[in-house]
């Protein structure tokens, strides 16, 4: 890797918040001109047009992206080449002890690029006349045009990555969302100033508060290790592994907005048990039969257009849901097992998912092997269903090979939300997301195993009550979002764990009208307790593993065990209801 003697400037200017950048488009100009979002006028919208169903038919499988077929250039540096375009971004950490000859994985980072870029004619519900061809925000991989979800990298321990990512989006584009970018590797363990902090965006013209100038792209140093490096040596702990991750826009201000307009891809890694071969290690499904399968919440206008009101302070519900981008697409599946990676991309709706036959007369079991991200310690056999908040991930194992050629089945979404408040009740037989066609033959040399990957053992109460303990309320403040009645401050860190060290942080909720998936970057935890009305209850069986998104429902306290390692650095914690994220429910946070 090339060094230059461009330095940041660690005295970044001043900046104030994301919202004094915003260009005034249509959108942004009402943003900047009230004095609280929670006085701007909120829009009632009508709902969504009717789609039809089945009509758009998913690939048959995932084509992961591939890495570049030349260097990048200009060549990638340690530190920022503003020389050559990039973003002012700090130095990449800790580069050559993870990378190269003689480092801890011996080899040289793969290089990949993504340009995030319109793609001015996508289509929601095929040839629907309701849902015209229409501009999305997406990223463009191998091939001409922008997709969302964005290309999936498959990725392995052990093997360093750099990403970069141009900003090709139009910078005078009007209605929702704002063309600067600030891409977020949910929830990898990765240096700080490749974690996609909210107030390192860029663009050609403009950068935010924690650059020190602008650029094109950005170079993400991704260098697929295990957490505890320092502890452990080598490349960490393989019990820290993490398998389905995906990457988001985390501009400031504008991330709900941004990624509803698409700016969102998944992130497959693997590693000598979780190998994305049938025939080693875990033998899992894989290939073709390893499918990410992608939801979010989306609302139309009476034109067929999406739209959203970022002034919004509680956001809106979206009344129709993409899977893989599409309105109620059709996947064909060979009778076999599949590995289904599901992930609530957000930003709002929570789902609980169940498959179901056609006559909607039956539901049907699964097994679970992972949640957020993270295999299971054993699967969960015989499920009916799985619960999804925004940012959670849970991968299903599904066996086809119990039903005939020709059948028809649905994933179906059974939980009742009508607001961004919380979800309501589960009620059959629910809302069909995406359409099951099993129509061939296929070998299956794949196995889920009894035993998956073990955890690593919590500290015992002696050691547990020498910890510090943080505690953070999750509350509503002026009609805005808070976390211990203060708003995202993108200079001021609200804790500074020391590299190294453990930590309890306790999650609280004292309102019963909402409840807040809290995203904590960088490192995963363990909840420890969970308590309602100050009454203990029972940790789910799926919630028992690694985690890094925490449901705090209503009245609730929960205690996680976190540890800081590896790296330092600003990182972030908030809400992953985008809608709170954006109206300031959001933390830094940094590991000194």
């Amino acid at each position: 890797m090339a060094q230059t003697n461009e330095r940041p400037d660690p005295a970044a200017p001043a900046g104030i918040s994301r919202r004094t950048l915003l260009t005034a488009s249509a959108a942004a100009a009402p943003l900047l001109m009230v004095p609280r979002k929670s006085q701007a006028q909120v829009l009632v919208l009508p709902p969504s047009p009717p789609t039809t169903p089945w009509v758009e038919e998913l690939p048959l499988q995932d084509t992961p992206l591939s890495p570049v077929s030349t260097p990048l250039t200009p060549t990638p540096s340690l530190l920022a080449n503003a020389a050559g375009g990039e973003c002012g971004r700090v130095a990449h950490q800790r580069y050559f002890d993870l990378c190269g000859p003689g480092s801890r994985t011996g080899v040289d980072a793969i290089q990949y690029q993504l340009t995030a870029k319109e793609n001015p004619s996508w289509y929601f519900n095929g040839g629907n006349p309701y849902y015209p061809a229409q501009p999305i925000w997406g990223f463009e991989g191998n091939t001409p045009g922008a997709l969302t979800p964005g290309p999936t990298i498959h990725a392995r321990y052990g093997q360093p990555i750099l990403c970069r990512i141009f900003n090709a989006l139009p910078q005078f584009s009007t209605g929702f969302g704002s063309p600067e970018i600030s891409t977020h590797l949910h929830n990898m363990h990765t240096p700080s100033e490749s974690d996609g902090f909210a107030g390192d965006f860029y663009s050609p013209t403009k950068m935010g508060p924690t650059l020190n100038a602008p650029g094109a792209f950005k170079d993400h140093f991704w260098p697929n290790l295990y957490a505890g490096i320092d502890e452990f040596g080598g490349i960490g702990d393989p019990r820290e592994a993490l398998g389905t991750l995906f990457y988001h826009d985390h501009t400031e201000g504008v991330t709900a907005p941004n990624v509803i307009k698409g700016l969102a891809g998944r992130y497959n890694i693997y590693d000598h048990l979780d190998t994305g071969n049938e025939l080693t290690g875990l033998r899992l499904p894989s290939g073709p039969y390893d499918y990410p399968l992608t939801f979010g919440d989306r609302r139309f206008n009476v034109d067929g257009q999406l739209t959203y009101d970022q002034l919004n302070p509680d956001g809106i519900i979206g009344d129709k849901v993409l899977v893989n981008g599409k309105i109620e697409p059709v996947l064909r599946v060979a009778r076999r097992k599949y590995r289904f990676r599901l992930l609530n991309s957000g930003p709002t709706r929570f789902y609980e998912l169940y498959l179901q036959n056609k006559f909607a007369s039956s539901v049907y079991m699964f097994q679970i092997i992972s949640h957020d991200g993270n295999l299971l310690p054993n699967p969960l056999n015989n499920q009916l269903q799985t619960r999804l908040a925004p940012a959670e991930r849970t991968d299903v194992i599904i066996d086809f090979a119990r039903f005939p050629l020709g059948t028809e089945l649905y994933l179906v979404n059974m939980l009742v939300q009508n607001s961004t408040r919380r979800p309501e009740k589960v009620q059959a037989p629910g809302t069909r997301l995406l359409k099951f066609v099993v129509d061939r033959n296929a070998p299956d040399d794949s196995q889920v195993p009894s035993v998956l990957r073990p955890l690593r053992p919590l500290p015992d109460a002696a050691e547990l009550a020498t910890l510090p303990v943080r505690r953070f309320n999750f509350e509503r403040s002026g009609g805005m979002w808070a976390v211990n009645g203060r708003f995202f401050n993108v200079f001021e860190p609200t804790a500074s764990p020391r590299k190294g060290s453990a930590e309890i942080w306790e999650f609280t909720n004292i309102d019963n009208g909402w409840q807040h998936p809290v995203h904590v970057h960088f490192e995963e935890g363990r909840i420890l307790s969970k308590t309602v009305n100050g009454v203990a209850v029972p940790i789910p069986l799926i919630e028992r593993g690694r985690k890094d998104v925490f449901v705090v429902g209503e009245r609730m306290t929960m205690r996680v065990l976190f540890r800081f390692r590896d790296f330092t650095g600003k990182y972030m914690m908030h809400c992953h209801n985008l809608a709170h994220e954006d109206h300031a429910m959001m933390v830094r946070w940094d590991i000194v």
